[in-house]
């Protein structure tokens, strides 16, 4: 779909999701936040395959780990995980329609949950349950308008 990215939008884009991931959320909602680097991470390797992919995908997941104060590696090798498998059927996914781009999503951001969730699990945290996977959820829903929005300013701009 894009073959030329804007570097100023993806270098905006990406501060603007680790500022979101570590922005202040309503208590009550604190669980339903959107996975937004993983949105990112998405969007990018999806649409530019060639400029972005697993290393940029592992180093902006260590700056998150820095960011969130986790374990050193973490959300690293969760995001190269999501940029791995995007990058495997990224010309697959360009012809599936919206709706199925948002299921693929919410299964990748998903996988990428379970094993932050089954990492952190296995360094002594305490969170029972499937509440991990909201963030999954709340990405997929979102995918559409970030999407929009991110090719709509990188085809004005780049």
């Amino acid at each position: 779909m894009l073959s030329v990215i804007s570097y100023p939008v993806f270098l905006v884009s990406v501060v603007l999701s680790l500022v979101l991931s570590i922005s202040l959320f309503p208590a009550g909602w604190f669980e339903f936040r959107p996975e937004w680097l993983g949105l990112v991470v998405f969007y990018w390797t999806f649409r530019a395959p060639a400029q972005f992919g697993v290393l940029m995908a592992w180093c902006l997941g260590l700056l998150l780990d820095v960011l969130e104060a986790t374990p050193l590696g973490v959300n690293a090798m969760a995001m190269a995980m999501v940029a791995f498998l995007v990058l495997t059927i990224h010309q697959r996914l360009r012809m599936y329609p919206l709706p199925q781009q948002c299921l693929v999503v919410f299964l990748l951001l998903g996988v990428s949950q379970m094993l932050v969730h089954f990492i952190k699990q296995f360094l002594g945290a305490d969170n029972p349950g499937f509440s991990y996977l909201w963030p999954a959820l709340t990405s997929a829903i979102l995918w559409p308008l970030v999407s929009s929005i991110l090719d709509r300013i990188n085809h004005k701009l780049g």
